[in-house]
Parts: C-alpha cells; sequence; structure tokens
C-alpha cells in the first residue's frame, strides 16, 4: 500500500536566473490580495513554504538574520516520509544526486562492531529510497537555489523588530528602519524563534531533555552502505553515510544538566566517549584532532499547545512550533510538511486566511505532536537504560504512524 501526499503542488517550471537581493530593497511583488507573504527564517520550514507559495501564485519576501545565510552542523538523516515530503516539493532528483540513498533498512552492531541484526524496512512508496542522508549544507544549497529560481524576494542581514495586524494587513518594522505592508506572516525562525517571542511572550520555551547530540564527519568505509547502529555499550552511537565518500558519526550522550562545551577541546571528550567501541566507530575516533569538526549540542524540544501557533495573520510552522529532538530523524521532514501543508490550505481558501490557518492547524498538530512526545520518550528511556528490544518497539511504532498520509 502506498500513502499518496494530498498536497498538490504545481510541477517545478524551468528555474530562472538568480535574482540580486538586498536589504533596502522594499519593492515588493503583488499577490492575490494586493501584498506578498512575509517568511520569517531562511531554513528549511521557511524556504520550503515560500518555495511552495510561490509556485501557488503568491508573492513571497523571505527575511533571514543571517546576512550569510549559513547552514550550521553535520549530515541530517532522511527517512521515508522525508523523502515523500522532498519529493513533493520536487527536489528529490537533487537530493539523490547529491545524498547517499538505500533501498533497504539499516543494521543494528554490537559495539565492537560486529552485525547483530539487519532491520526490515520497505519503501513507503514503491520508487523512493527507505532511508538516507545528506550533508546540511548541501541541502541547504539545493533549497536556497530553488528559492531564488522561484522568484522569492530574499533579504539578508534583516530581522523583523515588530508587526501588526491592521485589518485585512499586516504592517511590519524591520531591522535597517524599512517598513512593508504583507498578506499575513509565517514564522519559521526555528527553536529559539524570536517571532515566537513577540507574539506569544508566555509560550513554553525549549527546554533540556537529559542529552547531548555529538556529531562528526568523516570519510566512509565501503561496508558503511546503510545507516549503522551501535547499541549495548553505555552511550548510543550510529553512522549515517551522506555521500559516496562521506559519512557522519551521531553520538547520544545523557547528561543529567547543561554544560558548557570546549569547541576547541571538543575532539578529546568526543574520543572518550566513543572509548567503548571497536570497528568502524573505533576509526572514526582514532582521526579525531584539533582539526576535526565536532558538533556538539544539548537536545531541547518543546510542542507548543495550539493557542500558540496562530495569532490574528501569523502563524508559526517548523521548529518554532514544535520542536523535536533527533530520535526520529524527522524534525526537518515534519517542517517540510508543515510547509506543504500551508500552502495546500492557503490555494484552497485564499480568500479567507483565518480559515486557511484554522485548517493547518487541525490537520498538523496531531502528527507534530506524535513526533515530538515520542522522540523525548525514546531519549528518555535512553537515559534509563531500557533494553534495546523495547526502545526499538517504541521506535517503530512511532514510525509506522508517521507512514500515514498528512
Amino acid at each position: 500500500m502506498t500513502y499518496p501526499l494530498r498536497v498538490r503542488i504545481r510541477e517545478e517550471t524551468e528555474k530562472q536566473a538568480m535574482p540580486q537581493t538586498s536589504v533596502r530593497d522594499d519593492r515588493a511583488p503583488q499577490s492575490r490580495a494586493g501584498r506578498p507573504i512575509l517568511v520569517l527564517g531562511g531554513g528549511v520550514g521557511g524556504m520550503s513554504f515560500a518555495i511552495s507559495a510561490s509556485r501557488a501564485g503568491w508573492p513571497v519576501h523571505v527575511v533571514e538574520a543571517d546576512p550569510n545565510w549559513r547552514v550550521y552542523g553535520a549530515g541530517i538523516t532522511v527517512t521515508g516520509p522525508t523523502y515523500r515530503a522532498f519529493r513533493t516539493l520536487g527536489i528529490l532528483d537533487e537530493l539523490k544526486a547529491q545524498g547517499f540513498h538505500v533501498t533497504e533498512g539499516g543494521r543494528l552492531c554490537a559495539p565492537d562492531g560486529t552485525p547483530v541484526a539487519d532491520l526490515q524496512d520497505r519503501p513507503i512508496q514503491p520508487d523512493l529510497p527507505v532511508s538516507g542522508g545528506i550533508m546540511r549544507p548541501d541541502l541547504h544549497a539545493i533549497l536556497s537555489g530553488l528559492t531564488r529560481a522561484a522568484g522569492v524576494k530574499v533579504s539578508l542581514g534583516l530581522t523583523a523588530t515588530e508587526w501588526m495586524d491592521v485589518g485585512d494587513k499586516v504592517e511590519a518594522r524591520f531591522s535597517d528602519g524599512s517598513t512593508g505592508t504583507y498578506d499575513f506572516v509565517v514564522a519559521a525562525d526555528g527553536a529559539f524563534s524570536k517571532a515566537r517571542t513577540f507574539l506569544f511572550p508566555d509560550a513554553p520555551k525549549p527546554t533540556y531533555t537529559g542529552q547531548y547530540c555529538w556529531r562528526v564527519v568523516a570519510k566512509r568505509p565501503p561496508e558503511i552502505d546503510r545507516s549503522h547502529f551501535f547499541v549495548g555499550a553505555p552511550v548510543t552511537c550510529g553512522l549515517v553515510p551522506v555521500t559516496q565518500d562521506r559519512m557522519y558519526m551521531w553520538l547520544l550522550e545523557n547528561r543529567p544538566t547543561m554544560h558548557w562545551v570546549d569547541e576547541a577541546t571538543a575532539y578529546k571528550r568526543l574520543a572518550e566517549l566513543l572509548a567503548p567501541f571497536g570497528g568502524p566507530v573505533a576509526a572514526v575516533r582514532d582521526g579525531l584532532g584539533p582539526d576535526s569538526l565536532v558538533n556538539v549540542r544539548p537536545l531541547e524540544a518543546t510542542m507548543l499547545p495550539k493557542e500558540f501557533w496562530v495569532k490574528g495573520r501569523s502563524i508559526l510552522i517548523g521548529d518554532a512550533a514544535h520542536a523535536t529532538t533527533p530520535h526520529l530523524a524527522s524534525g526537518a521532514g515534519i517542517a517540510v510538511e508543515d510547509a506543504l501543508v500551508l500552502a495546500e490550505e492557503l490555494e484552497r481558501q485564499p480568500n479567507d486566511i483565518p480559515a486557511a490557518f484554522r485548517a493547518f492547524t487541525d490537520r498538523r498538530f496531531e502528527r507534530c505532536r506524535l513526533v515530538v512526545e515520542s522522540s523525548i520518550a525514546i531519549g528518555k528511556a535512553q537515559q534509563d537504560h531500557v533494553s534495546p528490544e523495547i526502545m526499538g518497539a517504541m521506535m517503530a511504532k512511532a514510525q509506522a504512524a508517521l507512514l500515514a498520509d498528512i
């Protein structure tokens, strides 16, 4: 059985030349309502919505605080539902070309590297990979290129300092002193969203979940031809191929409280955490040094109640509304799904923005809550050292639910 998306996104047209952007270019294209959409944040969710809305006929203005539009981190794991969303967005071919993708499940291994079991899995649809990975900068390059090619106005090094509903429009003021008039606002500025704080000062903030995630990129040996999970040691780690010659390693460290990590010596701490492992993980450990790009962050999460998703003509999507931990590898996926569903609901009800926002929230809330709450629960189970069988059952239940239509 396959699970086709209900989202109806027009086929990608021939890419246009990249337009030049300026933080002081206030010439905004006109929408069906005479005004563009303001998108706050140029991450995965913001760009995916901008692309989808632009294709549906809406002019879009993306405002991104980082003047260099950079992306941080190592690689990301791509699951079946995320492949499905990326295909609807129109980037599956680029994803396949630049990442690493397999048509079979992952492999469980003992700490010394000995294979224990192959995970049985099947594609969510016959022509999609089961899983895979891609470098975050590569995914960002694909999405940012498509955003510009879609004709989206992009302003870098700029933030919205305040905005207000004025009848059926929004008046916004920006950090450079400029102003703009918009049809509505989509806040996609991440887990520590400034837009969320502006709209809802009392909204719950992300809270620490008791673990740190360590990541580092390494050379991929031929035997790492799918995701490998190493269980049975005091810490859990995995290897995920992201290109033909590279992979990234992740490791989850249990820590009761947050602590400061010195970036200059992070590789030494990571090597200590990897001491129990042999095989390909040991090879990664032995290759660590002062030049290793080690990414480490505390895992924080939040699931906003429905009443904090929408305020007037402003709506939160992605991590701004539901920041999750990586245990189900679904954070980017549900952000893209948010973008697709919001674009669809706006296409269905272009003249009733509040109704489109309500329909979006009704469709997305429970699915996003499933991801956030299940991910936190799996992390808690790891901290409590429950058996791999129990954790596997928890993951399987959540992953099966994510196969459903969005």
